[in-house]
């Protein structure tokens, strides 16, 4: 009877959804990344990456980087990855199209400001990255690029099994 149920369980395990998941080696190179690409430009800020279900994965704090640093990164890398679109463009896109304004409003971890952007890895949003504390959300977007860039399209996202 035990072998019936061992032999059920493989069967429904090989059914189970696989997702990619961004490894946290790698979510902590591109947070490093960011936070040095943003320290080169005389900025304190805070970095946050969170993975696809909007949960925090990453947090590195810069010297000087004022306290709402930390959760301001966070809701961008939140919003970038549950919207999955740039905060950037979001922001603008908010601005031409007013009757979507509830967005902003939509929880309270939405946060709609430049420096967020989705990771996405083998065609799937596997999280996102999020700057606070630059002169400016286009500056904030910039440091969060550079730590897209160190992923690099060599590497990739492992499925989640």
């Amino acid at each position: 009877m035990a072998l019936c149920l061992t032999v059920g369980g493989l069967a429904e395990a090989e059914q189970l959804p696989r997702e990619a998941v961004l490894p946290l080696a790698l979510a902590q190179k591109a947070a490093a990344a960011a936070l040095a690409k943003c320290e080169e430009g005389g900025y304190k800020v805070s970095v946050a990456i969170a993975d696809h279900g909007g949960n925090l994965r990453v947090l590195l704090r810069g010297d000087g980087a004022g306290p709402h640093t930390t959760d301001s990164s966070f809701r961008k890398a939140y919003t970038a990855a549950s919207l999955r679109r740039s905060t950037l463009e979001l922001a603008e896109l908010i601005a031409k199209v007013p009757s979507i304004q509830a967005l902003r409003d939509m929880n309270d971890r939405i946060l709609i400001l430049g420096g967020g952007l989705p990771i996405e890895l083998e065609g799937e949003v596997v999280g996102g990255i999020g700057g606070g504390g630059a002169p400016g959300g286009h500056l904030d977007e910039a440091c969060a690029a550079a730590g897209l860039a160190i992923l690099g399209k060599s590497q990739h996202a492992k499925p989640q099994e």
